[in-house]
């Protein structure tokens, strides 16, 4: 059962009903909780789940995201209010790339552009309030980002609440502050939007970033 985290206690008790006899495998990552009841202690979901004694095993080491990108959401770890150690990476060929600026928009398409002169998928992740603004200035650049439904696109324009369970070879992460205001676990939400990057992270600011 994967993205555990994320299910209400209701949802876990009928996961239980249905597995009374069976064992169960639980996946999840209490920092990207995104849910109002998202899990904060694995010891309670156990208990919802009827598995109160079930062992627990951190997986701290992964292969995904590249180290440069995890060290930078660890950063986030210290504001999440779940006690989630810190992640480390197998993988040294990652890049990150921090663009503070005054012109939002303008930036945005100059590090759309650079990325696309390289090879994979481009995600372009914004808060949900920012992407008609990113949207308009992307297609007057002629670079006509496509939605998150749209399969194989090279260039996807994300807002961050719909961005968990996708990967971008490059991600390009607009103003993380804004990202983080707007809902009550926007901080959770920012680390979901940090880590879709596969191999490189731009993160585009006005204001200071919140880590």
């Amino acid at each position: 059962m994967d993205e555990a985290q994320d299910l209400s206690p209701m949802e876990c008790r009928a996961v239980a009903r249905r597995a009374a006899f069976g064992s169960l495998t639980v996946l999840g990552d209490l920092a990207q909780g995104t849910t109002p009841w998202a899990a904060r202690d694995w010891s309670v979901q156990l208990r919802h789940l009827g598995r109160p004694d079930a062992a627990v095993v951190p997986l701290t080491t992964g292969f995904r995201v590249p180290a440069a990108v995890l060290e930078l959401a660890n950063r986030l770890l210290g504001r999440l209010d779940v006690a989630v150690p810190a992640a480390t990476s197998l993988r040294t060929d990652g890049e990150l790339t921090l663009r503070p600026t005054d012109d939002l928009p303008g930036t945005t398409v100059t590090a759309v552009r650079d990325a696309l002169a390289r090879e994979g998928s481009v995600g372009v992740i914004t808060a949900d309030a920012d992407t008609d603004r990113v949207r308009a200035a992307l297609t007057a650049a002629g670079l006509g980002p496509a939605g998150p439904d749209t399969p194989g696109a090279r260039l996807t324009l994300v807002p961050a609440s719909l961005v968990k369970g996708l990967e971008y070879d490059h991600v390009i992460a607009v103003e993380p502050a804004a990202v983080a205001e707007a809902e009550p676990r926007g901080a959770h939400r920012l680390y979901v939007v940090l880590t879709r990057a596969v191999s490189r992270l731009d993160v585009i600011h006005t204001r200071p970033l919140p880590f």
